[in-house]
């Protein structure tokens, strides 16, 4: 019997997500909401000014959509089932957290902190003041870096957890930003992460559909 390239979850990758989901919960118990923003985001430094501002554009779309669109010059992502895969993993998140986000309204750090010493930012950075949760770039970079640490061949699964280390890096970054609350990446995070490994799950179960062969991918 064919042995399966991919699963519908990559142990690497969704067991330090769950580890994260446990200790962002207590955090999230322990902690106030200004304070969690304020412990992370004042803790900064000219490097940490530099490298978070571009770190956090892994999770935007004008970097995701192109490097998905780059994985099919790899000739077993050149079909179908991988192009209709790749979007759905990504927009059905994509459209979950927007809706909440549109539906909420919540303010973000810089309107609902009224004492702005106790914020960190830097006048080129983007003022951002509504639509605060959950947050985009952390379902973006949850979404996009869980949707390639399933694509990884077995031999290659391990690098899941360097995927994960990524994409919680744009979490910080966002706090460190001051464009978002832990709350806002937190459950940004939940929705990329379970949103995709379910997409990905059902599109699994059913890319024979895409291939005339049952040998998929291979």
């Amino acid at each position: 019997m064919h042995k399966k390239q991919y699963i519908s979850y990559n142990p690497y990758f969704i067991f330090p997500f769950i580890i994260w989901m446990v200790a962002g919960g207590f955090l999230l118990r322990a902690y106030g909401k200004q304070e969690l923003f304020t412990i992370i985001n004042t803790r900064s430094s000219d490097i940490g000014d530099m490298v978070m501002y571009y770190i956090t554009v892994l999770g935007q779309a004008e970097i995701i959509i192109p490097l998905l669109l780059l994985l099919m010059v790899i000739p077993a992502f050149r079909n179908w089932w991988y192009f209709v895969t790749a979007a759905l993993c990504n927009l059905v998140p994509f459209f979950i957290q927007h809706f909440i986000k549109t539906w909420l309204n919540l303010p973000r750090p810089r309107l609902l902190i009224q004492d702005t010493s106790q914020i960190h930012y830097l006048p080129h950075w983007p003022v951002l003041l509504h639509t605060s949760f959950p947050s985009g770039h952390s379902e973006g970079a949850f979404s996009f870096f869980c949707f390639l640490s399933l694509l990884l061949p077995a031999v290659y699964r391990k690098y899941g957890f360097l995927f994960f280390l990524f994409a919680l890096s744009v979490c910080y970054s966002r706090i460190y930003l001051a464009a978002h609350f832990f709350e806002d990446v937190y459950v940004g995070s939940l929705i990329g992460t379970v949103a995709t490994t379910l997409v990905f799950s059902v599109m699994y179960k059913y890319r024979e559909v895409f291939f005339k062969k049952k040998r998929v991918l291979s």
